[in-house]
């Protein structure tokens, strides 16, 4: 049977995967990909290299995601020019990206997939295959293309399905198998200030994972996820939160963003003014009052709209996801002593590809594990 499963192509996880819904990266701005992004309701949406738009030279050359949009406002002075940002080609998000993503043939091998997961990439871009006429695809915010791609958590379900092969390991604790991680690189303190979060959500953009609040003395508090900051509707009020207020601040902000505390809205205002971002102060206030009036009952319901701010139209669509509920549960973690079939299934339940390793006792923060280290070493029990 391990025999088989080794013998297995890509093209067995592709089986009923939607079409990777792309944008070209050429004739294209900021601002329009976060609309495509909005509209589509997707996590992430690929970007076709250059001749993307030609039918036999196209190819997925990497990929992006609204934290991604939120982590470029907040830096580089994008803060005091956020309009004239989103006005910028979408390859300028693109830079350190395309190593992340790679092109496979649907009939690669399981083994030579998994390897390059763990040499790094993010995801695999793998053609579909049709049978008899070819499949139309919609293309309403970002179209579909003719690939689907693979993550860390599809492999991971796959070999979950096969966990028999494993026995001999699939009740060992998480911490035997060398798999908990030093968290230091993925959390920060309560009371910093929330511009520090910003190189951490880069690191867990690559990692896919999340940043963890901790207490002085290291408890977990909360964590702050590339997911929950896509979640947030309004992205340049999310921006100017990471610009202003503290990690755990911003923890409540994200966590209530359908209905912020006032309190915040009031700090978040008052320190764009005190730095001098009165372009960003504006434009939050145009968002904020648009969504507001979006979800009133006397308003219409609308996907999209316009206003007018200093001379720019700038539109704004709600994503699908839009509410005034809690936007994130609390973190989920595991123990040391859990086994490492137990931490699979926790997280592919939660569809997360990381949990927290914390203390019994405590809640103290004692690392992360995540998909990547449990794709190795179940990769380490199949030969060749």
């Amino acid at each position: 049977m391990a025999v088989r499963l080794v013998s297995n192509e890509v093209s067995d996880l592709c089986i009923g995967k939607p079409g990777l819904r792309t944008l070209p990266q050429s004739a294209i701005t900021i601002g329009e990909a976060l609309i495509a992004l909005r509209r589509s309701g997707e996590r992430q949406l690929g970007v076709l290299g250059e001749g993307g738009d030609v039918p036999e030279k196209k190819a997925v050359s990497g990929k992006i995601s609204v934290a991604d949009i939120i982590c470029y406002l907040c830096s580089d002075g994008n803060l005091a020019s956020p309009a004239a940002a989103l006005e910028r080609p979408v390859s300028a998000l693109l830079s350190e990206d395309a190593v992340f993503v790679w092109h496979v043939e649907p009939h690669s091998g399981l083994l030579e997939a998994v390897d390059l997961i763990l040499d790094g990439a993010q995801n695999l871009v793998v053609p579909i295959r049709y049978a008899g006429r070819r499949k139309v695809h919609s293309s309403g915010g970002g179209g579909a293309s003719d690939f689907c791609w693979l993550t860390h958590e599809d492999f991971v379900r796959y070999l979950l399905n096969s966990i028999a092969l494993f026995s001999h390991i699939a009740a060992v604790s998480i911490d035997a198998l060398g798999l908990v991680r030093p968290a230091n690189a993925h959390s920060l303190r309560s009371n910093e200030p929330g511009l520090s979060i910003l190189p951490l959500i880069r690191r867990a953009l690559s990692d896919q994972a999340a940043v963890a609040v901790v207490t002085d003395n290291g408890r977990l508090l909360g964590e702050i996820s590339p997911s929950a900051l896509s979640a947030c509707d309004a992205t340049l009020t999310v921006a100017a939160a990471i610009a202003t207020l503290t990690a755990s601040d911003l923890m409540v902000f994200i966590d209530y963003y359908g209905s912020p505390p006032e309190y915040l809205v009031r700090a978040i205002k008052a320190r764009l003014k005190e730095q001098g971002l009165q372009e960003m102060l504006e434009l939050i206030e145009d968002e904020l009052s648009s969504y507001s009036n979006s979800s009133s009952p006397s308003t219409t319901s609308s996907s999209s709209d316009e206003e007018s701010s200093g001379g720019k139209r700038l539109r704004r669509v709600k994503s699908r996801s839009l509410s005034t509920a809690r936007r994130s549960e609390e973190p989920e973690v595991c123990y040391p002593g859990s086994s490492l079939v137990a931490v699979m299934a926790q997280a592919l339940a939660h569809r997360v590809s990381y949990l927290w390793v914390v203390d019994e006792d405590n809640y103290g923060l004692i690392g992360i594990v995540n998909f990547s280290d449990m794709l190795r070493v179940l990769r380490e029990q199949l030969l060749p």
